[in-house]
């Protein structure tokens, strides 16, 4: 039996071994040459008039409006038309080039970063989903079969990363879908890039987890003054039925202030028991079975406890938070089986192990040079995180604070276990209902989506290319393996790349990422993405296939990573270098361009704007008073969203909502949805008489101007001018006019896509919010950063150096 999880998904390989067996494998087989393959596959066609416009030279300096009127998709990659129909979609596998450059010598010119963006567990509507007794792989490099390998005939086929010559087996001569015998080509695995195979046993260390929940819950005075657990028991009680899971699902709670509290909800029970431990330092577990019970039999004593929950410390008068002993509580009755921890915290944990002393100091929050403690304060949440992945135990953290929480420690705890951050500065019940909203909103999506245990991930690439760096919430096990204890539908990965060996031999590089999970019905699944690139020897090919959008996301995640291991200083010059350098290149190497202004190939157009954007993001911002647990919130969001979401935060979308009209409007399922257009992100688009919606991800305005028409003050938003707006509103009212209708719709429209759900604020031209509003407009000045014209200066500047 395999004793870890890194044998279970079959291992890699080492450079040395592969190549020896590929030498003896040359010798005596004669299969196609390489570059006979990838033209049988239609690798390369010439330069596309596509290309041409990528490459088209844009000065900068003079073409101000480079913003597309609509989000601009992902680049297509240069492929035959059969190899892009079967290609991996961009929404879950994406590479910041599409054209691979054939050496690391060419890579370096282009000064760009070659890296991919995942999002894994992506909820999908359509889903192959395979059940075979043998799943077929490359007996050298472990590669699932896919639809970018190549049959030498019925009874052969060639692996798309090691080129290591596989026999076909019988079982795989039969297809399913067609019922016909012979065209194992034509299998679902071989026509689809993105499949889920039901596993057997050899993909087991042991029977299949159940679904187990543990909830932990902060309920001292802060907490109850805060009114959070109104919330979260009214939101569990909703959700109870539609926790994903069977019948072995089983739930537990915990309690914390100064002591730890346990909840018997053993079925026979006539109400629920709660038991007091007050030796903190080292925590009695009563006995496992009572505290982590069967859902489906101990339900209505679930529901009893949380009904009564709120009401049992309404007149606490503890302030102290014993967060690190209730968390090592967790450990030990979750460990027999693994499964999800919940947390919720609303203030610094100042009890027992894992305790933390304010670190925060308001004076040098607008430091202009570096920011201190961004980084853990103690390495107790971080070894605890790691025996919990061990364990197969991921834990989530909900944040609920107004004070300083130190979130830099704190978070630790998830990201090491692969789970999630969730943060509420200031949540109060009534005084912050947008919070709390939000709070709602994103807990339902939490306890419903889908959820896999004991995961592990893998990914795999074209002989010669290397992995070195991942980037998300996970614990590395090995050179290219993941640990994921619990894996979600909402977290993507970011991975670096560099090229090993020249590839010239071939003319298309492929990634396989295979994620191994036991699902919440208790089934062994593999769910296998493969992606196909085409390689290139040209600098100018290597320009035109730069995705700007996954360039930007990695360098996010990078200079995050740097902000944290040297300084923020460091990240924010290194982040100014990466557009430098990058430009400095194209003009070096790009012929017949002149040296006067600012100049990119079009392709690369909005990478200043998206620097730019990146510096004033509060993850990497100076000089404004951010708050420390803000910033380092903002930095696991960087670090582990996929990358749809970080764009949003990072460039949010602006549009005038006011004169939206129908024409060049969608219509779907019977509604008219206006397509208004994208705007800069600047003052000078607002107007007085308009509407503005700004779409930042977690968060959207909509931004009223003191003269706007009265008719959309009164049709969309209920009240009968400008004056009676009030200040606080947070959502748009359903009303039965066509305004209103039509605005509705085009803000489903922009939801349709998106898991959690924004807080929404109506913002008066006048009113406080207004600031929080304003810093998204990355274009314009603030006190310590440039505006957008100002930064193609300094970068020429730089340039010029």
């Amino acid at each position: 039996v395999p004793n870890s999880y890194e044998s279970l998904e079959g291992g890699g390989y080492s450079g040395t071994s592969l190549r020896c067996s590929l030498r003896h494998l040359n010798a005596r087989s004669p299969f196609p040459s390489l570059s006979e393959l990838s033209s049988a596959l239609g690798g390369l066609g010439g330069v596309s008039e596509l290309e041409a416009e990528t490459l088209r030279p844009v000065n900068l300096l003079q073409e101000r409006n480079i913003l597309p009127p609509k989000r601009a998709p992902p680049p297509e990659p240069n492929l035959s038309n059969d190899l892009r129909k079967v290609n991996c979609s961009p929404d879950t596998f994406r590479c910041t080039l599409t054209n691979i450059p054939q050496t690391q010598a060419l890579l370096n010119k282009a000064r760009l970063p070659l890296g991919l963006l995942l999002h894994p567990f992506r909820d999908l509507t359509q889903l192959p989903v395979i059940t075979s007794n043998t799943i077929v792989r490359c007996r050298s490099c472990r590669t699932y079969i896919n639809p970018f390998v190549s049959f030498l005939d019925q009874r052969r086929w060639k692996c798309n990363l090691c080129y290591r010559v596989n026999d076909v087996p019988d079982e795989f001569m039969y297809n399913p879908v067609t019922r016909s015998y012979g065209e194992p080509h034509k299998r679902p695995e071989v026509q689809n890039s993105t499949v889920e195979f039901i596993a057997s046993s050899d993909y087991m260390l042991r029977p299949p987890q159940p679904a187990v929940y543990l909830f932990l819950l902060d309920v001292s005075h802060n907490a109850v003054e805060s009114g959070y657990l109104n919330v979260f028991c009214q939101s569990l009680l909703d959700n109870l039925e539609k926790l994903p899971g069977d019948t072995r699902t089983h739930i537990g709670f915990v309690t914390f202030d100064s002591t730890v509290h346990f909840y018997n909800l053993q079925e026979g029970l006539s109400q629920p028991q709660m038991l007091v431990v007050s030796d903190i330092d080292d925590v009695f577990i009563p006995t496992h079975d009572s505290l982590l019970v069967n859902l489906k039999e101990s339900k209505e004593l679930v529901k009893d406890l949380l009904n009564a929950l709120p009401g049992m410390f309404t007149h606490t008068r503890e302030t102290q938070s014993a967060l690190g002993p209730a968390l090592q509580a967790a450990y030990k009755l979750m460990s027999p089986t693994g499964g999800r921890v919940t947390v919720f915290q609303t203030q610094l944990p100042t009890l027992g192990a894992g305790l933390l002393q304010s670190r925060e100091d308001p004076n040098l929050r607008s430091s202009t040079k570096n920011v201190l403690h961004l980084g853990p304060a103690t390495d107790f949440y971080k070894k605890l995180a790691l025996d919990c992945s061990g364990q197969q135990i991921g834990v989530d953290l909900f944040l609920l604070s107004s004070q300083y929480s130190d979130l830099a420690s704190l978070a630790c705890v998830s990201k090491y276990s692969a789970g999630s951050v969730f943060y509420y500065p200031s949540f109060h019940h009534i005084h912050n209902t947008a919070q709390k909203q939000k709070f709602q909103k994103d807990l339902q999506r939490y306890l419903t989506r889908k959820i896999g245990f004991e995961a592990v991930m893998r990914i795999r690439c074209t002989k010669g290319l290397s992995i070195h760096t991942f980037h998300g919430n996970f614990f590395v096990r090995s050179t290219d393996l993941l640990s994921l204890a619990n894996v979600n539908p909402d977290s993507g990965f970011a991975v670096q790349m560099s090229i090993e060996e020249s590839l010239a031999d071939t003319s298309l590089a492929c990634f396989q990422a295979a994620l191994l999970y036991t699902s919440s019905k208790g089934k062994r699944r593999i769910r296998v993405h493969t992606l196909c690139l085409p390689v290139v020897s040209q600098l100018s090919e290597v320009f035109a296939g730069a995705d700007i959008q996954a360039i930007s996301c990695l360098l996010a995640n990078m200079a995050i990573d740097r902000s944290i291991s040297s300084s923020l200083s460091d990240a924010r010059d290194a982040l100014v270098n990466a557009v430098v350098d990058c430009l400095t290149a194209y003009r070096a190497n790009g012929s017949n361009i002149q040296p006067s202004g600012l100049i990119a190939p079009a392709a690369l157009r909005l990478f200043p704007l998206y620097v730019l954007a990146l510096l004033k993001q509060k993850a990497l911002r100076t000089g404004t008073s951010t708050r420390l647990d803000e910033r380092v919130f903002s930095m696991c969001e960087l670090k582990s969203q996929p990358l749809q979401q970080i764009m949003r935060m990072v460039h949010p979308d602006l549009y005038r909502i006011d004169n939206m009209t129908e024409q060049a409007a969608l219509h779907l399922n019977d509604s008219v949805i206006p397509q208004p257009p994208l705007l800069q992100l600047t003052a000078e688009k607002l107007t007085r008489e308009g509407a503005f919606l700004l779409d930042c991800g977690s968060v959207m305005y909509l931004w009223v101007g003191k003269c706007c028409n009265e008719t959309f003050i009164r049709d969309v938003l209920g009240f009968q001018n400008y004056a009676s707006l009030p200040s606080n509103m947070t959502e748009i009212p359903e009303l039965q006019t066509t305004y209103s209708e039509r605005t509705r719709a085009f803000i489903s429209w922009l939801l349709e896509s998106r898991t959690f759900l924004p807080a929404f604020h109506v913002v008066k031209d006048d009113a406080s919010t207004k600031t929080s509003f304003f810093q998204h407009l990355v274009e314009d000045r603030t006190e310590s950063a440039f505006s957008y014209y100002e930064f193609l200066l300094h970068i020429q500047q730089q340039m010029s150096k």
